[in-house]
């Protein structure tokens, strides 16, 4: 039985408390939509705390962002949520907010595209990176057109990220995988580096997606997500990797010097 209006109102509420309890916005920022039919989206308005929201503070605003009803303003943000409305039909929510782990990747220029994780290849392939746009313009979501049909959760440069899902608790937990996947990947690498998945392994992952009633978008885009064979360079010549150990590097660093000193 399709949820009331009331409902959806308590549920944007509930995840937005969620999303400020685990630290991913701060202060006002972030936004929460849910579409209510073809033509109307429920949404939380501008200048209000994700964590401290009550029912009656969200509004409705059309496909094309204007408002409908609500005592309170639109976010400027709203263009985000109807562009991916508009690219995919089978989303009913948007979630978008600025973890800091994932956030900092963003900063970074790093996009979350290695294959590290069986659950989030399963579940999201992997997380790309969208270029920097002025919030709150066009210039925002242009760079993100070409991926929003592919995937359902994408970083945004120097941003934060968004994700979307058939409802808004599935667009919260795969915000939720994606940080936690920027976290563990973070570890990774302060650990010494990532051990990525080869292709064949991945591969599997993939194809195992009916199985586990996964239905995301991304099966596994060129470059998205990153193999082992690619960061070794598919046996690509010139590009093999050699490994040395510490005396060994000692001693052709000296013997590089000795030939440039007796030079």
């Amino acid at each position: 039985m399709p949820k009331t209006e009331k409902e959806h109102r308590e549920d944007i509420c509930e995840i937005g408390r969620l999303v400020y309890q685990k630290g991913w916005v701060a202060a006002n920022d972030g936004n929460i939509t849910i579409r209510l039919d073809q033509d109307r989206i429920l949404a939380t308005p501008t200048g209000v705390s994700k964590g401290m929201m009550h029912p009656d503070d969200l509004i409705i605003v059309d496909m094309q962002g204007n408002k409908i009803s609500g005592r309170k303003e639109r976010t400027s943000e709203i263009a985000m949520h109807t562009t991916v409305y508009g690219l995919r039909p089978d989303i009913r929510s948007v979630v978008h907010a600025h973890p800091p782990v994932s956030t900092g990747f963003a900063a970074a220029g790093r996009p979350l595209n290695l294959a590290l994780l069986p659950e989030v290849i399963i579940g999201l392939g992997c997380v790309p990176l969208a270029a920097y746009g002025l919030p709150g313009t066009p210039a925002l979501t242009e760079p993100m057109l070409p991926l929003i049909p592919k995937y359902d959760a994408i970083m945004m440069g120097n941003h934060g990220s968004v994700c979307y899902g058939e409802d808004v608790y599935k667009a919260f937990f795969r915000m939720e995988t994606l940080e936690h996947f920027a976290r563990i990947s973070l570890v990774a690498e302060l650990l010494g580096g990532p051990n990525v998945l080869p292709r064949m392994e991945v591969d599997k992952l993939l194809d195992s997606r009916t199985r586990y009633g996964v239905k995301s978008r991304s099966g596994g885009e060129p470059g998205c997500p990153v193999v082992a064979e690619d960061l070794s360079g598919s046996g690509t010549p010139g590009d093999e990797k050699f490994v040395v150990t510490r005396a060994e590097l000692i001693a052709l660093v000296d013997e590089a010097v000795r030939a440039r000193t007796s030079a």
